[in-house]
């Protein structure tokens, strides 16, 4: 049946890539995986919307554990801190060392580029009001990490604003 899907959508519209959000059920990440497989595109990217900033679980552990499944088949992952840490089966980092080591391991658990979002950090881990997300690639043998800093900016107001970042990312591709 999704081979036929694909089969469907790949002769109709030329993708130019692949943006990945929520996935609700193992059912539907593990669809989206065979299509992944089968797709040619160099850019996909997947936001994995598994559990928000807040710590509240958006997915059942098997439908998680389909998302996490699909990190190989992604060109980047933009997972939050508390996404990033379901993902790896370790506490959520708390300061700049640990993002930059969860990044790092991301990327040994078969992510080609993430970008581990870590606007939520308490403080960048110098008492200053910055958000750091931290962009981790591979370069040769080695790991290649870059901190992308901005002032912290006080408001209740950022719903989706990983989704909006994670599709600004496949657009300008």
């Amino acid at each position: 049946f999704v081979a036929e899907q694909l089969q469907t959508l790949t002769a109709d519209v030329r993708i130019d890539a692949v943006k990945i959000g929520m996935l609700a059920t193992a059912e539907i990440a593990d669809a989206v995986g065979d299509f992944l497989r089968a797709f040619a595109g160099d850019v996909v990217v997947l936001d994995p919307v598994m559990v928000a900033t807040s710590g509240d679980r958006l997915l059942a552990p098997d439908a998680a554990a389909a998302v996490a499944r699909l990190v190989p088949l992604a060109s980047i992952i933009t997972p939050n801190l508390h996404e990033a840490a379901d993902l790896l089966g370790v506490p959520v980092a708390t300061d700049l060392a640990a993002v930059r080591s969860q990044a790092e391991a991301l990327l040994a658990s078969g992510a080609k580029r993430v970008l581990l979002k870590g606007g939520h950090l308490a403080n960048a881990g110098d008492g200053t009001a910055r958000a750091v997300d931290v962009l981790a690639e591979s370069v040769g043998a080695g790991v290649e990490l870059t901190e992308l800093t901005a002032p912290r900016i006080a408001t209740r107001n950022t719903h989706g604003t990983g989704c909006t970042l994670s599709s600004a990312i496949a657009a300008l591709r």
